[in-house]
């Protein structure tokens, strides 16, 4: 069982480097098996997800090379249309093959999704974008079978901008003949990233950064090479990290522009919160906390509003406020799991429906926790860090889906954390 063990209760200092981000990569990397030969990636983040991701492109056929932070994926030959069942388990973002799968070989088989346990999260809406597009979908006992003759051009209407329904409607819409319009696009800078990735590979998309997205098909794309940009989920989880217990960073390569909302937030809880102003060229966030953290109220919604994926860290950081906060979570039903960990290190949390309230105290104490999902245990670890005493968090396969090695970049910032081997 995979273990991490956190003396707290001490000021974090210094600086790291944040890593490529998790949620942009993977779907470009499921966009790379639209064309023909090879694309190229720089600083892609070396994590659980990244490694499943590629799991799936080899069993189709493609030929994958990681050196590094640099993967070469050559998709010249695609010689499987399934995706595996036990990689489909183990991560959600596997139901993006399925778009590109359909613009490339217009064949698709699938299961329901696996991952982190934070709500149903349905696919209903992949599988609207796909029908618009032509494409007749076949269900049965959690298999999902999607074929077409041709992909044609169509309008797609999103009742709620889902960040994945969306990049699959894009990836799928790239090699169809005619015109798309999505609308009630999710705006995510991971969508913007993916929209220039495909552009890049000879795509014809317009309206990047918008709730409408205009795709005219391409008869084929090519290779490229395309720089993974910097993880502003794994940026945050740090800058709340510090926030929770006190001191002050530089978060290199933090995307300053996309992270405005997870700023006023921590500026609203007492840190003080600027662009990096070290050395010229050198991109990122510095945060300094000083003092309890002041007591807030907080809603998650779609970018630009605050993200769910940054929900579990503040509760962390809300434990030890002074006053009463409230989270409301509008995104994820079932993403307060991590409350009860939180009680057995002293947090005062009360769940309402999807709200939780949170009686801030001045500390919490270390003890034995587990980790639900990603970002539950990367919130475990914030907490750690100002616990006082020693806390265990176990089941950290969980945290390892989605950072490169948290406790390597905590010990960076004058954090005592170790991974305990098995």
């Amino acid at each position: 069982m995979s273990e991490i063990r956190v003396c707290g209760y001490r000021p974090l200092s210094g600086e790291i480097k944040i890593q490529g981000s998790k949620n942009g990569v993977l779907p470009m990397l499921a966009a790379s098996i639209l064309q023909k030969g090879t694309v190229q990636f720089t600083n892609v983040p070396i994590i659980q997800d990244v490694a499943c991701m590629v799991g799936i492109l080899e069993f189709m056929g493609c030929r994958c090379r990681l050196e590094g932070s640099r993967l070469s994926v050559d998709a010249s030959e695609i010689e499987h249309t399934q995706i595996p069942k036990e990689d489909v388990g183990k991560m959600r973002s596997s139901i993006l093959v399925m778009g590109a799968l359909l613009g490339r070989k217009k064949r698709a088989v699938t299961w329901y999704p696996g991952g982190c346990t934070i709500g149903s999260r349905p696919i209903d809406l992949h599988l609207k974008a796909f029908s618009c597009l032509g494409v007749q979908v076949k269900e049965e006992e959690g298999r999902v079978e999607a074929f077409a003759d041709t992909l044609n051009g169509s309008r797609i209407v999103f009742p709620f901008p889902s960040v994945g329904a969306t990049e699959n409607a894009l990836l799928a819409a790239v090699l169809a003949e005619g015109e798309t319009e999505i609308s009630g696009a999710a705006k995510e800078p991971e969508i913007e990233s993916l929209c220039r990735f495909l552009n890049q590979m000879g795509a014809d998309i317009r309206g990047i950064g918008s709730g409408r997205l205009r795709i005219r098909g391409v008869k084929e794309l090519h290779g490229t090479e395309f720089e993974v940009p910097g993880d502003r989920i794994a940026a945050g989880t740090y800058l709340i990290a510090v926030a929770a217990a006190g001191g002050e960073a530089g978060i290199l390569n933090a995307p300053w522009e996309d992270m405005q909302e997870v700023v006023q937030v921590l500026r609203a809880v007492g840190a003080t919160v600027e662009p990096f102003s070290g050395k010229p060229k050198r991109a990122g966030i510095e945060i300094k906390m000083k003092g309890r953290p002041k007591a807030i109220h907080l809603a998650t919604g779609p970018y630009p509003e605050f993200p769910t994926d940054l929900q579990s860290p503040m509760l962390a950081v809300l434990t030890r406020a002074e006053g009463t906060s409230i989270i409301e979570e509008r995104v994820f039903e079932a993403r307060f799991k991590t409350v009860g960990e939180l009680w057995k290190m002293g947090a005062q949390i009360e769940i309402m429906g999807n709200r939780a309230v949170i009686y801030g105290k001045n500390r919490l104490r270390g003890t034995d926790v587990k980790a639900w999902d990603l970002r539950g245990g990367a919130a475990l670890a914030a907490a750690a860090l100002a616990a006082q005493g020693e806390t265990r968090i176990s089941d950290c396969i969980y945290i390892e889906r989605g950072y490169e090695d948290i406790c390597r970049d905590l010990r960076c910032l004058n954090g005592a954390i170790e991974r305990l081997s098995p």
